[in-house]
């Protein structure tokens, strides 16, 4: 026979955005719970409010399926006595596994023998089982926790009521001091206490008491009702997903209503009435069929239609406050020259030990204009780099962003652009802080993209300076999703740049522009903290571990480069002769490491002291790759060359003794390997490859 098991938990209200991740914790744990019993089951249903975490497992078997049981205990030899009889070590052991010593049998493991038991061992009832359920809800894991009362335990929020009902029948087990029971409660404000009959009664009598327990269900109630209110009012609700996710999570029994505001204030951006819609007061925001704003929104209320007059006004009065505000701040921030407010910067503290905004935005400025020359700027694109550079900013200082955090850069664009700067100048100042995560939009101009680089470089360098280096899951300055936005904008523009020589080149740069502390001496970890956003991106393009272990060791800190190879070698590894020359690629490589050649790089190989023809030709040969390669800096290319060089390399490993006697040959013949390795290793560490 087939039963149904519904578990409950009553919370305090919890906050939106830990709910669907709660509910998963819950199901998942739920799921192996009943795997590693061996308790089978149909299907589990979840249900998820601001008020309740639960689910209904349906089709669960009465019993455990009976387990096979196996267990090895003492050696033979220890089991029994002189005179045959069973010693205690297996009087133990036949008792500790509910047996009979007569009934033991042995087991035979490298040639000694031990007493054995193996047998079936009867399923438990179900009901006897699912008081386990306990430690699923007290191992759910949370960021932030609470006590209260008296108790040490910490959780979400406070725990108010538990149901375990396994059909008609009562689950007993305790959490603190409330006792698992058949009682659950509808709406805080419209329904009444519940006590349900059996399990599979839950959803429907929570209806019945305002309570829409299905999280899909109610969602589409929310986009039905919202569907119906913009049909009828011929206009478009702008359906924002993070939104709705939280507004679904925000109540238990929704109802659409519709409200507006003062057409006076659609003097304001339509990026400011947005936010104060969307982020503040969680409206989603109205359109015509020109996709222009109208002054209209549609929110949801957690309960039914009664007195949604008086619902409506009060949400028109809350909204227009805060426009009231908006409006003001937005003609007040206008009297000031941008100027005034760059010039403020020298008073806020970018951090204690970094100094200002205004000295971050110079040293910033300072990088993003090396960065534009790299990359053949035009003198108009220099010039506009330039001047946002030395404001960007400047927002953060207006009344406006004051009030409206998230406004930081969209308010920079639209007062810049009200101040005649240009539109490049503009819309670089809110890109500069692009991408705000890690797969977040990148910025479209040139001299945005350069500006949030450079500006992320400083960042890094900067608290890499004063060893706030991220440890673990810390990292309170966000410095990987800034390094990330590092990465993704040079692959992105295709910027064939080496961030090793824009750190070099900062180190000898104007000592005034860099922190005092320096970053030299963290030069390594910097470069080595890139590197594993380098290949975080390419475990998400899902390029093979070995591949990006390959890629990890290329000398130089190039993201692009980086990924070519990875591309490279990922598009050529099915090739017929891939494998033979990487074997011999790697063979140099692996001889390098042997012998420890990096003293022998910037040595210049004498070709007087050449023996035999292949040290000439692999010479020849090895300096005009290195001559194309210093020109072209092309991957493919490189690769092929090396390719066409392999034959050369086999030739010159059996007809040259490196290790020769004479030292003269010998360290010769190391300086041409080092030559060779400082080549191939622009294609990674391919001894990592798995071939």
């Amino acid at each position: 026979m087939n039963h149904n098991y519904l578990i409950e938990l009553g919370l305090e209200d919890l906050p939106a955005n830990v709910i669907d991740n709660s509910i998963e914790q819950f199901m998942n744990k739920t799921a192996l719970f009943l795997k590693q019993n061996e308790i089978n089951y149909d299907h589990i249903e979840q249900f998820s409010t601001p008020r309740r975490l639960a689910l209904l497992i349906v089709g669960l078997a009465d019993k455990q399926n009976n387990l096979k049981f196996e267990a090895k205990g003492p050696s033979l030899s220890i089991a029994k006595d002189e005179t045959g009889n069973w010693t205690k070590a297996a009087l133990g052991f036949a008792k500790k596994n509910q047996i009979k010593p007569d009934d033991l049998t042995t087991i035979t493991i490298k040639n000694k023998k031990y007493l054995y038991v193996k047998k079936d061992v009867p399923g438990k009832n179900t009901t006897k089982i699912l008081p386990g359920i306990k430690d699923i809800l007290t191992s759910l894991t949370f960021k932030t926790k609470m006590r209260w009362a008296n108790y040490s335990f910490e959780y979400i929020r406070p725990i108010h009521w538990i149901v375990s009902l396994f059909d008609d029948q009562v689950i007993p087990f305790k959490i603190l001091d409330i006792k698992a029971d058949r009682k659950t409660y509808g709406h805080r404000f419209l329904g009444k206490e519940i006590s349900l009959s059996n399990a599979t009664d839950y959803e429907l009598a929570l209806k019945k008491e305002f309570v829409i327990a299905n999280h899909d269900k109610r969602k589409k109630m929310i986009l039905d009702q919202i569907k119906e209110i913009s049909i009828k009012n011929h206009f478009n609700v702008q359906i924002d997903q993070d939104l709705l996710k939280e507004v679904v999570n925000i109540v238990e029994y929704p109802t659409a209503f519709m409200g507006s505001f003062s057409k006076k204030y659609m003097a304001i951006p339509d990026a400011v009435l947005v936010t104060s819609m969307k982020d503040n007061q969680r409206y989603f925001y109205v359109t015509d069929d020109n996709n222009k704003l109208l002054p209209k929104f549609i929110s949801v209320r957690n309960g039914n239609k009664e007195y949604l007059d008086n619902v409506i006004k009060g949400n028109e009065k809350v909204l227009e406050a805060r426009l009231d505000d908006a409006l003001f701040f937005y003609q007040e921030d206008q009297k000031h020259p941008i100027k005034d407010y760059v010039s403020q910067l020298k008073d806020v503290s970018f951090h204690d030990d970094l100094g200002n905004l205004y000295d971050k935005m110079a040293r910033s400025r300072h990088i993003a204009l090396n960065l534009g020359q790299k990359l053949n700027l035009t003198n108009t694109e220099l010039n506009d780099l330039s001047t946002a550079g030395k404001i960007y900013d400047f927002d953060l200082q207006t009344q406006m962003v004051g009030e409206f955090s998230e406004l930081q850069g969209v308010m920079g664009e639209i007062y810049a652009s009200l101040a005649g700067f240009n539109d490049q100048v503009a819309a670089a100042i809110f890109e500069h802080y692009l991408p705000t995560s890690a797969n977040g939009e990148l910025p479209q101009t040139i001299v945005g993209s350069v500006l949030a680089v450079a500006d992320k470089i400083d960042t890094l360098i900067s608290f890499f300076s004063i060893n706030q280096i991220p440890t673990g899951s810390n990292d309170p300055y966000a410095l990987r999703r800034q390094t990330t936005g590092i990465v993704r904008i040079m692959i992105d523009r295709r910027w064939n740049i080496s961030l090793s020589r824009i750190f070099n080149e900062l180190q000898k740069g104007k000592k005034d522009l860099i922190h005092p502390m320096g970053f030299q001496k963290h030069i390594l970890e910097i470069d080595e903290f890139i590197r594993d956003r380098v290949d975080q991106q390419m475990y998400d393009q899902k390029f093979d571990s070995d591949i990006i272990k390959t890629t990890h060791c290329i000398l130089d800190l190039n993201p692009l480069q980086i990924f070519e190879v990875a591309n490279l070698l990922s598009k050529h590894r099915s090739d017929n002769d891939f494998i033979f020359t990487i074997q011999n690629l790697s063979r140099v490589q692996r001889l390098f490491k042997k012998e420890n050649l990096a003293d022998y790089k910037k040595m210049s190989v004498n070709l007087n002291l050449f023996v035999n023809e292949s040290e000439k030709k692999l010479a020849k040969e090895t300096a005009i790759i290195e001559k194309d390669w210093n020109q072209s800096k092309n991957i493919e290319t490189l690769y092929f060359n090396l390719k066409k060089l392999v034959p050369v390399i086999v030739d010159y490993f059996d007809k040259t003794m490196i290790n020769d006697k004479n030292v003269e040959l010998r360290q010769n013949r190391y300086i041409q390997m080092a030559i060779l390795d400082n080549l191939i290793t622009n294609l990674g560490d391919l001894t990592k490859l798995v071939i």
